[in-house]
């Protein structure tokens, strides 16, 4: 038996972590400027993080939804105190793809709607209505093409104002900062709109906060730069630092109706004292300010190197868009300089680094892709 090979592997094994770097297993030393797909949020084997982490595993990790479980409703308490909206519930579940799931199906549920408006280049995940919901066909297999998904171009208002007219769309869902389709902000001002021509065609406003979201962009959600509150709003990626979970963020307007919407392991107990343990540091570490802070820096000496096409973004959430495919750039600043970086199509370096890094670290990085780049 092997693994099913969907995945192109760098030949790197990866054994241990700690702060903003990784180590392999013979002992190399690698800066995590991509934090595993945003994942790594507090940095790698933060001491808080292992100490509650372990004090749960040696309790409980596991019981069901059938009973009481005290560390979500800390987790809750918690995360109103930072998130910005102190009157919304939560919804647990296991994965980015799943929350987008839960959002649109509760959309569909509330409004009585089957359609749903996305925008060009937009990625929510790998299952059925996320998939769909995804601008990237080579994802989509045959029963995806179900036809409840309608596709208009980011920040055109009228466009999206033509489509949510017909009174058929239950929801329209958008990202935070568009991240696998290249680092694509939503502008402030077309958000507002987009909040306004919901409101008016009573139509649900999901916002994908999974990558760009839990202080990434230098605020709790990127779509806060924009003043807007959105209907639903769905977490991952970071929210537990590596353990497997995900919430939906959930409107008081929405009535919670028993069996309406499940899950087996969402919310479990293992899962829960994790993300406390993620919020615990993100307050006591500033880490969202040292985001807004070091992103800010990152940013204004990436625009300065002068083969750089674009560098754009919010935060510790960057792509930097070269003129020319950026395969093998990729792989010397790995293999012949120990750095991790992600990709966004052919020709953008994403960035999505662990929320401490420090301006040293970003120095680093600005100048070994200086050197690189004349070489």
């Amino acid at each position: 038996m092997d693994t099913f090979k969907v995945y192109s592997l760098f030949d790197i094994n990866i054994v241990k972590g700690d702060g903003c770097y990784v180590y392999d297993n013979v002992g190399n030393r690698y800066l995590d400027l991509y934090g595993g797909h945003a994942v790594i949020l507090i940095g790698h084997s933060h001491p808080h993080y292992i100490a509650r982490v372990t004090d749960q595993l040696n309790r409980i990790a596991f019981y069901s939804n059938s009973v009481i479980n005290e560390l979500q409703i800390e987790f809750v308490k918690r995360l109103e105190k930072q998130c910005g909206y102190p009157d919304y519930s939560v919804f647990f579940i296991n994965s980015g793809a799943e929350a987008i799931e839960n959002a649109i199906k509760l959309a569909s549920f509330h409004t009585g709607r089957k359609k749903v408006l996305a925008f060009n280049k937009a990625f929510h995940g790998r299952t059925s209505l996320a998939v769909q919901a995804s601008d990237f066909n080579a994802f989509k297999s045959p029963v995806n093409e179900a036809g409840s998904v309608t596709f208009t171009q980011l920040n055109d208002i009228e466009s999206v104002k033509r489509e949510l007219a017909s009174g058929e769309y239950a929801a329209v869902v958008f990202e935070g900062i568009q991240g696998l389709g290249g680092i694509n902000i939503p502008c402030d001002d077309f958000l507002r709109q987009l909040r306004d021509v919901c409101d008016e065609t009573g139509t649900i406003l999901i916002a994908d906060e999974i990558q760009s979201g839990y202080g990434r962009s230098g605020k709790f959600f990127a779509h806060q730069y924009s003043g807007i509150k959105a209907d639903i709003i769905a977490v991952a990626k970071g929210i537990a630092n590596g353990l497997p979970m995900a919430a939906i963020l959930i409107s008081p307007k929405f009535k919670a109706i028993k069996g309406q919407l499940g899950t087996t392991f969402g919310g479990n107990h293992l899962a829960c004292s994790a993300a406390c343990a993620v919020l615990d540091v993100m307050d006591s570490e500033k880490l969202i300010e040292n985001a807004y802070n070091i992103g800010n820096y990152l940013l204004e000496r990436l625009k300065k190197v002068s083969q750089i096409k674009e560098a754009r973004g919010r935060g510790l959430m960057i792509g930097i868009e070269f003129d020319f495919p950026i395969e093998e750039l990729r792989k010397k600043l790995l293999f012949e300089h120990h750095i991790f970086t992600g990709i966004s199509g052919k020709n953008v370096i994403r960035l999505l680094p662990p929320l401490p890094l420090s301006k040293e670290q970003a120095d680093h990085f600005v100048v070994t892709l200086e050197k690189v780049l004349n070489k």
